[in-house]
């Protein structure tokens, strides 16, 4: 069993037992059954599991059960009834309350508000007296409060579906009522091809194209909902993702923030579009057959007041702890407190929102070591050793919190995804809740872009070490699954460069096009990306994520409109016109992206058993290993070809290549005729396999070799998406 994060120290080794771990008891939970070495942490786990069962069972005793608490949205907030609207807040602080807007010219005496015994403020808008909704759709509301020390208030609804933002007149956001008079009509619910997909994603081959609807057009401005869905999603398609995954959609005062500020939980972000153009594009993406991943961000909240829940009933501590456990730091922001109850509603309530009114199929889970961890990861490194997972630091109220929202969603969603962005490799992140795991289906492997950013940046080609690299590609526990990737938007954003910018830099504005020589550094650049991306998707877990646009190598970095900038969105677009080009090269690129993830389609490696990697040979700088019946040689050496050379694989037969990063139609060389190209096994033990194969290697090149049966590939694990 392995962590995902650094080898213990030598401190820490020693203080180890030098002793196998103690046999599991027979009624030990299934995560110290599959590691023993858990065993000491039992009773943490088992206690774990239990303040699951009991948060659920007291939820449970409320009227209408767990499933009404945690569908909130349908009694707070704005709702319209048969009698008017109904509007319900949660601000225990408040002496009074009333509800104001241009629907009662801003008066504070026109619909006072009642406040419960739980610090709960109603009041009933009745219907106008022809029958009509009393607040017309798309007007300004607001919540007004008076605090005990006598001053008055005034919120943004908690619940807000829809805020907006004028920045000619106020870079505070503004409350709406939305209430269309044409609800968006879904169309594509129950695609055949969404709901396999669905089943296949859980069981592994999960690619994911994260996206940010804001930086999706080439002008410099902000894109909207309708752009993407028209011009974003056939892009996303054709390359064979089956998975879109969508920054800063929650609504987020500050737009350089990335959308990791929240301020309106419940609102889609008002600079793109309206609600009703973001249900159109999941419903278009659903028509593609793509599944909808939502990211989103529970681990702290904005700290605004005037347009965020920060002092939202005048008290500093409603969804939030008091005092410095309350602020995060380094995000200046606030931290929720997950052992309250009503802030449990409101969070559990946020994500059964989205899935009920948008029809999401999952979500991406941001800052989740923050939550973990009451040191939030800050000044923290995580060695591996295992007490750090279960007794100094850990926070178990944000752990139990996890937990019972993945157990919600997949109680409730059986085909829900869930993924944890950690970095500190909690053990059980990703198991069932019923064997004392977390819950999530997927965590992100952060160590590996770190890897590839460091060696573009540090570290010359002559002093790659291939089993450093085999290593961080599969370092990962057992039975959890892995999204593996080479760069997000982590690692674009300004202070950094993407992978082709870090391997071409300047030449990428004068050398990329067909007319012009292929350049010592681009040829280099265009090979390495290449090889780089294909040994990440194989080899580095069961998902793969691509961050919209590198996909086709794109050149520079990311960085919003800011004061820093003079507020510029010369970096905040993506440059479609250079993969759309003909006569440059950046389409070449593009072309092997969608070839590999059409291969992995047609083989499923990712959901397939870890590779058996059978040579890291650090003087040839080469690779193999062996996955869904399929053979990877990854020859990152910068001069040498290798003729014959032996390659050990475990079934015999004949092999030929199905994807070769060298193939012109990728502005490789062509140095391999697949024509002719044939590979017959020897049944000879090799590097560990009882046949080899001689293939020749071309120089930075990876090839993809698949054993054939009658001319035809024999695939071992299908995958659901083919049939």
């Amino acid at each position: 069993m392995v962590s995902t994060s650094k080898p213990p120290s030598k401190a820490q080794v020693e203080s180890i037992p030098p002793k196998a771990p103690k046999v599991p008891a027979p009624d030990a939970p299934g995560l110290v059954k599959n590691d023993p070495w858990l065993e000491p942490y039992t009773d943490i786990i088992l206690s774990r599991v239990k303040k699951v069962e009991e948060w659920t069972n007291k939820f449970s005793q409320e009227k209408g059960g767990f499933d009404k608490l945690t569908k909130g949205y349908e009694d707070y907030g704005l709702i319209v009834t048969k009698d008017g609207v109904l509007y319900r807040e949660w601000a225990p602080n408040a002496v009074s309350a009333s509800l104001i807007g241009d629907f009662n010219q801003w008066d504070h005496q026109s619909n006072p508000m009642k406040k419960d015994e739980f610090g709960t403020w109603s009041v009933l808008v009745p219907n106008l007296s022809d029958g009509r909704c009393p607040i017309p759709h798309g007007s300004k509301i607001k919540i007004s409060m008076v605090t005990p020390h006598g001053e008055r208030i005034d919120r943004l609804p908690a619940w807000a579906r829809r805020v907006t933002q004028n920045l000619a007149v106020s870079p505070i956001y503004d409350a709406e009522f939305w209430n269309p008079p044409t609800a968006h009509v879904w169309r594509h619910d129950g695609n055949p091809i969404v709901t396999s997909r669905k089943k296949g994603i859980l069981n592994g081959s999960l690619r994911i194209y994260e996206a940010h609807v804001g930086i999706s057009c080439p002008d410099a401005r902000v894109g909207t909902y309708t752009e993407f869905t028209k011009n974003m999603l056939p892009r996303i398609a054709d390359l064979g993702y089956n998975a879109i995954q969508l920054m800063a959609i929650m609504e987020h005062a500050y737009y350089a923030s990335f959308g990791y500020q929240v301020t309106s939980f419940f609102a889609v972000s008002s600079r793109y579009g309206t609600p009703e153009e973001f249900k159109e594009l999941v419903d278009a993406a659903h028509s593609l057959g793509l599944v909808v991943l939502l990211d989103m961000v529970h681990s702290h909240a904005c700290n605004n007041v005037l347009d965020g829940l920060n002092q939202f009933d005048g008290s500093d501590h409603q969804y939030f702890h008091e005092g410095a456990r309350g602020r995060h730091d380094l995000w200046n922001s606030r931290l929720f407190n997950y052992g309250s109850y009503e802030t449990l509603r409101f969070l559990l309530s946020n994500l059964r929102f989205y899935m009920d009114e948008y029809h999401l199929d999952g979500f991406r889970f941001d800052g989740v070591t923050s939550m973990l961890y009451l040191h939030h990861g800050i000044g923290t490194g995580f060695s591996g050793h295992y007490d750090e997972y279960f007794t100094r630091g850990v926070d178990e109220e944000g752990l139990v919190y996890l937990m019972l929202a993945n157990k919600m969603l997949h109680e409730c969603y059986p085909d829900c995804v869930t993924i944890a962005e950690d970095v500190s490799g909690m053990p059980g992140l990703c198991r069932p809740i019923k064997e004392g795991g977390i819950g999530f289906d997927y965590r992100l492997s952060m160590a590996v872009p770190d890897m590839w950013i460091k060696y573009l940046k540090e570290v010359s080609d002559d002093d790659w070490e291939m089993g450093h690299i085999v290593h961080t590609l599969t370092n990962r526990r057992h039975l959890e699954k892995t999204v593996a990737y080479c760069e997000s938007h982590d690692q674009a954003l300004v202070g950094d460069k993407t992978i082709a910018f870090w391997l071409m830099d300047k030449e990428m504005y004068t050398n990329m096009s067909v007319i012009s020589p292929l350049t010592p550094i681009v040829d280099r650049g265009l090979a390495f990306h290449k090889m780089i991306r294909l040994i990440t998707h194989a080899l580095g877990g069961e998902a793969y994520l691509n961050f919209e646009g590198n996909e086709f190598g794109h050149p520079e970095w990311l960085d919003f409109p800011r004061e820093g900038n003079g507020s510029s969105f010369h970096y905040c677009r993506r440059q479609w016109n250079l993969v759309d080009d003909g006569l440059l090269r950046y389409k070449d690129l593009n072309n092997f992206d969608r070839a590999m993830h059409r291969l992995e389609q047609q083989y499923g490696w990712l959901s397939s058993p870890q590779a058996y990697v059978s040579l890291k040979h650090e003087s040839d700088k080469l690779i193999v290993f062996e996955r869904a019946d399929l053979v990877f040689i990854i020859n990152f050496h910068n001069t040498n070809s290798y003729s014959s050379y032996r390659i050990g694989v475990s079934n015999a037969g004949k092999y030929r290549i199905v994807l070769d990063s060298d193939a012109k139609e990728f502005c490789g060389h062509g140095r391999v005729d697949h024509a002719v190209t044939e590979f017959f096994t020897t049944p000879l033990e090799w590097n560990g396999r009882p046949n080899y194969i001689e293939a020749y290697i071309p120089t930075r090149t990876a090839l993809v070799l698949a054993r054939m049966n009658h001319h035809s590939p024999i695939i071992s694990h299908p995958n659901p998406e083919s049939s």
